[in-house]
């Protein structure tokens, strides 16, 4: 029997929590190891398991894993979540690598001191560069790739989600979006880990900013 895949990264989202989120759909049980000291960090670095001296770290399969894409594809290969083909995984990558782009600018929010500015940008692009992306691409299909489940319409759910949270209503314009968001939201899994108690993480907060600093040294606000 194989070991648990364990995380290790801080109690929040950040960008493990696309990697949660894929691991949960793919059925794969984990654990987590969070840092919340920078000697837990400066520990992983001296015994070499942070090849950059990044996290995200995802032990699986005897490797520990760093870089956020390459956790994803790896997981995505080796559950059955990246297209059928060498031409459906580079539309899964080509979708992902642009939902990662706009989760990324709202995952530094909680660093900023006046994230008002970038609001207003992620609201603007997330509008008119992404969002009809999606759209025009679930006009008809049930999925985004080769009529199946895949790594992009994990992180396609999971972005609609953390947009909701910032911007009530911002779907009304997107219905095929907001179809394939209700559909997604069904499925055992997910409804799982949206549930109360489960191992998702909450909206990042100044509390979760102020662990991030403490372990990376960092000096806040960010600019």
């Amino acid at each position: 029997m194989s070991e648990k895949v364990m995380l290790h990264y801080f109690n929040g989202r950040g960008k493990m929590e696309s990697i949660r989120w894929l691991l949960t759909v793919a059925r794969v049980e984990f654990d987590e190891t969070y840092l919340d000291t920078r000697e837990q960090y400066e520990e992983l670095v001296k015994d070499g398991s942070l090849m950059f001296q990044q996290v995200p770290m995802v032990e699986i399969d005897g490797m520990k894993l760093v870089q956020t894409r390459a956790i994803l594809n790896y997981i995505a290969e080796k559950y059955h979540l990246h297209g059928k083909d060498l031409k459906d995984r580079a539309m899964v990558n080509m979708y992902s690598e642009g939902l990662i782009d706009l989760m990324e600018m709202m995952m530094i929010l909680p660093f900023c001191a006046d994230p008002k500015p970038k609001l207003d940008n992620i609201y603007a692009k997330a509008k008119d560069r992404y969002l009809p992306v999606f759209e025009k691409a679930l006009t008809g299909p049930v999925y985004l790739v080769g009529g199946k489940l895949s790594m992009a319409d994990v992180l396609l759910l999971e972005c609609t989600l953390m947009l909701e949270e910032r911007f009530v209503g911002i779907m009304g314009d997107f219905p095929n979006v907001k179809s394939f968001q209700g559909r997604m939201l069904l499925t055992p899994a997910v409804a799982h880990f949206i549930s109360p108690g489960s191992k998702r993480k909450p909206m990042p907060d100044e509390n979760y900013a102020q662990r991030a600093a403490k372990v990376f040294n960092m000096k806040l606000p960010l600019q």
